[in-house]
């Protein structure tokens, strides 16, 4: 009669081996799970500015590709843009100065970057708000740390002595500049590392976009003309990238 094979015992070593493979694995789905989540989550593009800055009207030529009537909103609007096979969600935000904060803590945490719509018709009149209410955006911690890209549209650039984009990005720049200096006196007596996270760029220079650890980008577009064109490809390249 054959001998019976003795059973092969495993050492104590080789289970706490095998555990631990086992572990990683586990550990390693998990992280990748909640990776792909995070990912999914942050498909959010906020339209950011201003009341009359003409959000509302690009949100419609971009999704729906049609000119409508718009008027203050007092709600946001909320849609699927589809770009290279992928869907980027689409927040239109209202302008008006007692909702757009709302509004904007509402979505931030799931915004990937944020567009912020001028009108580059009124930008001097209105210079100030622009420049406090974008400032905000820009140091604001779940902005600065979870979206890597901006754009400034300067829309309305059909109209008349509308200011192009290399003139708004000057104009913008001098009025943060002035805005970060009034804001550092105003912190002069809090927390230090308060004061630093809320003041933009460095402080010892003239403020410039390119020092922010957000990548700004500048573009034109015009939602609708009078004879029925419109220009957001500035807005729909800049899309792409995502």
């Amino acid at each position: 009669m054959a001998d019976k094979k003795a059973p092969v015992k495993l050492a104590g070593a080789d289970f706490t081996q095998i555990y631990i493979a086992v572990f990683v694995i586990v550990v390693t789905l998990i992280l990748f799970a909640l990776y792909k989540r995070r990912k999914s989550a942050k498909r959010g593009i906020l339209l950011t500015g201003l009341c009359d800055s003409g959000k509302t009207l690009i949100y419609s030529q971009l999704l729906h590709n049609k000119n409508v009537q718009t008027h203050t909103s007092i709600k946001e609007n909320i849609g699927t843009y589809i770009v290279n096979n992928d869907a980027l969600n689409i927040v239109d935000i209202p302008g008006h100065e007692r909702l757009r904060n709302k509004f904007f803590e509402q979505y931030k945490s799931m915004a990937k970057s944020v567009v912020f719509v001028l009108d580059s018709v009124t930008l001097q009149q209105n210079i100030r708000d622009v420049a406090e209410f974008l400032y905000d955006i820009l140091v604001d911690p779940v902005i600065s740390s979870g979206c890597s890209d901006m754009l400034i549209l300067c829309n309305k650039q059909d109209q008349p002595f509308a200011k192009g984009a290399t003139a708004v990005k000057s104009i913008l720049e001098k009025e943060l500049n002035m805005l970060r200096i009034t804001k550092s006196k105003q912190l002069d007596s809090v927390d230090p590392k308060v004061k630093r996270a809320s003041v933009l760029g460095n402080a010892s220079e003239d403020f410039d976009f390119a020092a922010l650890p957000v990548k700004v980008d500048i573009a034109e577009s015009y939602a609708w003309h009078k004879d029925g064109s419109v220009d957001i490809e500035g807005l729909k390249k800049w899309l792409a990238r995502f």
